[in-house]
């Protein structure tokens, strides 16, 4: 067993940020010991390498959730159900990338027109776009 200290520095990260997947409750202290630290075992470990993997690739803490229900019950689910979440969520990162390639354009288009010089910004042809009715960005 091992206090939530050890546990963050083995994972390297903060004791808070154990205390954050806590709170969400994806994390479980084993016990606590009689002084009322946080014990964690070798489980516990393992369950929160899972966590921060799953995090990195950019699953959300409801879907991390989603994964450790089917993580811990492993013989009860399919494969299916596994790929299905990521798909979803890889559905979701590609619809974000199309936004963030139409706000590049965008700003592109508003940083090509104008001059960048040390004119007023009376007549600033970015402030101008922006303040246009009809919405000509693209």
């Amino acid at each position: 067993m091992m206090k939530i200290g050890e546990l963050a520095k083995r994972l390297a990260i903060s004791t808070d940020t154990l205390r954050y997947y806590e709170q969400h409750g994806l994390l479980t202290p084993d016990m606590r010991s009689s002084a009322g630290y946080r014990l964690y075992s070798e489980n516990q470990y393992q369950q929160m390498r899972f966590i921060l993997r799953a995090k990195e690739v950019g699953f959300s803490l409801s879907e991390i959730g989603e994964l450790l229900k089917i993580q811990i019950a492993k013989a009860q689910y399919h494969c299916e159900e596994v790929k299905a979440l990521t798909e979803t969520k890889l559905e979701l990162v590609r619809a974000r990338i199309a936004e963030l390639q139409k706000f590049e354009r965008s700003l592109t288009v508003l940083a090509d027109r104008c001059c960048g010089g040390d004119e007023s910004a009376a007549a600033c042809s970015i402030l101008t776009t922006l303040e246009d009715r009809d919405g000509t960005t693209h």
